[in-house]
């Protein structure tokens, strides 16, 4: 009697809630009659499947995978396997290939199961129904939205086949932890293909659709159990399977943990999925590039190389010296005959932190290793690495109406006068400060522009800007000297090789076209005193046995930032030390002052003496010995710009012309008077003491 009753009361509670909702409702009503009729030829529009986007490495290796909340792979139905397909169809709507948009044997029985066990134990949606439920409407359950399910249901099986119905729906719904589709689930449970799966893991999936929550296998094991265990014996009634795989499958264990999809988990991948997102060729709105980047089911093919970057975390984390964190280095290496970026480190850990010292914040100060282009400039105005020059210190710089800019040499050297080849190797700061006003101040600035410095980067004609003073980012000063190592060809560094989109269509490619910037003849006279700098030189610890490197030191004034930027012609790496925190922290390790010499030479070539390992030996080209300039002594108060030289001092001069896509950036020439430098001490000949920056 208590059965009977229950039956009774829901029998006439449906009635009257059906009867109310029809007189409400009666649109949705007529549209559920006429949903499958010829005339009711309105399209069903279902969402677009979100899709998680790959970034790969050079290798094909997976790097990250970028995905939002809903995170899915979708799969063709070819590639589900047959026992999936089974136990889902089994499990959700045994009857899917005989009934139509909806079965009413599956709703009478449901009505009936559900009515006796006082709870809804069973549905009677079918495939299609739920797929307009995930596809097309909301979960809310409420009569207006069954009666537009069920009209939508009509409509998409006269839009749809079967099969093209049931492939929508198992890579749309949800199976908990995040995982839309099947291809989804079966990686974030299994870490495995959707093909891979055995008959008991396409069981426990299948079951856990119906109640994504309550049958997670992680947080509720046992429920899953034994849902599993009905899905089995559903597929067993069914003919699916036999008793031996059923007992079988009763025994298998369950997933232990959830497989996470990899995010970007080091700054390289960080920085590509950033870029992205400012990549008006995904879209015009951050929106759109979001959609695009996390939804858009992207391949994200990038420079990496898997072994090199290894090896760049190896060799930085086997150099630096412990010092509780205090400090820290970043390295970048970037192939010089395309600007591809093989190797990031941009700083500890990225768990620890996130900040990408080889790209982010305003850069650090690159101290001597800036006079390269100082020596670019004036050899492209004529001048050749056997000039002599005073590096005699002091070298006060008057500027009217300013404070004197009063630099010296390290640990106040005199410095004395020598080649530019060995005022280089030694990193004579007052032979540099001459030098570049004979130059002019505005063309070293257009020099780092052109070699490399973004033209974002300010570079203010300063007397100080030739010793370093500007901030840059390690990535700009590899990417200056990479020009150098390509023979004064100069390639934008890049991260993106290729986009596809999730249809294998190539959205955007990297271009591998460079730019001479520089002649060959002052390349190659560059690269042969920087060679100096190595082999006798402030970088002697950069040396690398039978192979050539040309490459400079670099050290702030402060010893905060410490560098060694060097080359080969395969690779250029720039190597940064200091304190991330702060650019006021004084380097003294063990006692010893912090040194481009010293850690970062030290890191720079252990790690291209193992990045280079495989490759053959290649020696730079040599300048051309007829062009290079004969020796002189370069007199700053005789060369200053607006003086005539004499024709006694004629020399041969090496212009360069920008391209005309080449802008050089504003200066200060126009609103400040020319510095003034004193008359330099009288030097004997052969006086040479020793003298330099920081090595």
């Amino acid at each position: 009697m208590h059965l009977l009753a229950r039956f009774v009361t829901s029998v006439v509670v449906a009635g009257l809630g059906l009867a109310g909702a029809t007189l409400l409702l009666a649109p949705q009503v007529r549209d559920f009659f006429t949903a499958g009729s010829a005339g009711a030829s309105v399209k069903v529009n279902l969402r677009p499947l979100s899709e998680r986007s790959v970034v790969y490495a050079r290798d094909g290796s997976v790097l990250a995978v970028l995905a939002d909340a809903e995170y899915r792979e979708p799969v063709p139905l070819s590639r589900v396997p047959a026992h999936l397909v089974a136990a889902v169809i089994d499990t959700e709507d045994e009857r899917f290939f005989d009934h139509g948009a909806l079965d009413f044997r599956a709703l009478t029985r449901a009505f009936f199961t559900n009515v006796s066990e006082g709870g809804v134990l069973e549905g009677g949606s079918t495939i299609t129904q739920q797929l307009v439920k995930n596809a097309v409407l909301t979960p809310k359950k409420d009569v207006n939205r069954k009666i537009k399910e069920a009209a939508l249901s009509f409509r998409l099986e006269n839009q749809m086949t079967k099969r093209q119905i049931l492939e929508r729906y198992l890579n749309t719904v949800y199976f908990g932890n995040q995982a839309y589709g099947v291809q989804a689930a079966a990686r974030r449970y299994f870490n495995l293909d959707v093909k891979q799966l055995s008959t008991g893991q396409s069981a426990l999936l299948a079951g856990i659709i119906r109640n994504p929550v309550g049958y997670d296998p992680f947080a509720f094991p046992e429920a899953a159990r034994a849902r599993r265990r009905q899905v089995v014996e559903r597929m067993l009634r069914l003919g699916d399977i036999t008793e031996a795989e059923a007992a079988s499958i009763d025994a298998e264990p369950l997933p232990a943990k959830s497989t996470v999809p990899k995010a970007p988990d080091d700054y390289f991948a960080e920085y590509v999925k950033n870029s992205l997102l400012r990549d008006t060729r995904l879209g015009d709105t951050p929106q759109e590039r979001y959609r695009a980047v996390f939804q858009g089911g992207l391949a994200i093919h990038t420079t990496l190389d898997p072994k090199l970057q290894a090896l760049a975390k190896i060799d930085v984390a086997a150099k630096l010296p412990d010092t509780g964190g205090r400090y820290n280095a970043a390295l970048v290496a970037v192939e010089p005959d395309t600007g591809a970026v093989r190797a990031l480190v941009g700083g500890p850990q990225f768990q620890q932190s996130q900040f990408n010292l080889v790209t982010d914040g305003i850069g650090r100060q690159p101290g001597s290793s800036f006079k390269v282009f100082t020596l670019v400039a004036a050899f492209e105005q004529g001048y050749g690495p056997r000039d002599t020059i005073n590096g005699s210190s002091p070298c006060p710089v008057s500027i009217p109406g300013q404070k004197p800019y009063s630099p010296g040499n390290y640990e106040g050297s005199r410095g004395g006068t020598a080649t530019l080849t060995t005022q280089t190797a030694r990193s004579t700061n007052c032979a540099y400060i001459r030098l570049s006003q004979i130059v002019g101040l505005d063309k070293v600035a257009e020099t780092a522009h052109r070699m490399g410095i973004p033209e974002g980067v300010p570079i203010d004609p300063i007397p100080s800007m030739p010793l370093g003073s500007k901030e840059v980012h390690p990535l700009d000063m590899a990417s200056a000297y990479a020009t150098l190592a390509a023979d004064g060809i100069h390639h934008a560094p890049y991260f993106v090789e290729r986009v596809q989109d999730a249809d294998g269509k190539t959205l955007f490619a990297a271009k591998h076209d460079g730019e001479r910037v520089i002649s060959q003849q002052v390349t190659r006279m560059a690269t042969q005193v920087l060679q100096e700098v190595v082999k006798r030189g402030t970088g002697t610890k950069a040396r690398l046995v039978d192979r050539q490197v040309a490459g400079k030191t670099g050290t702030a004034e402060n010893n905060s930032d410490a560098w060694f930027v060097g080359y080969t012609p395969q690779l250029a790496t720039a190597v940064w030390m200091g304190n991330p925190r702060t650019n006021a922290d004084r380097m003294v390790i063990r006692g010893t002052e912090v040194t481009g010499g010293s850690y970062p030479a030290t890191i720079w070539g252990a790690f291209m003496k193992d990045a280079l390992a495989d490759q053959p030996s290649i020696d730079f080209p040599a300048p051309d010995p007829k062009e290079i300039p004969r020796a002189r002594y370069l007199d700053p108060r005789r060369l200053r710009k607006g003086y005539t030289e004499p024709t006694t001092l004629r020399r041969r001069t090496l212009p360069y012309t920008p391209p005309s896509t080449v802008t050089s950036p504003p200066t200060r020439s126009s609103q400040v008077p020319p510095p003034v430098i004193p008359p330099a001490p009288t030097v004997l000949p052969g006086a040479t003491p020793p003298g330099g920056t920081p090595p």
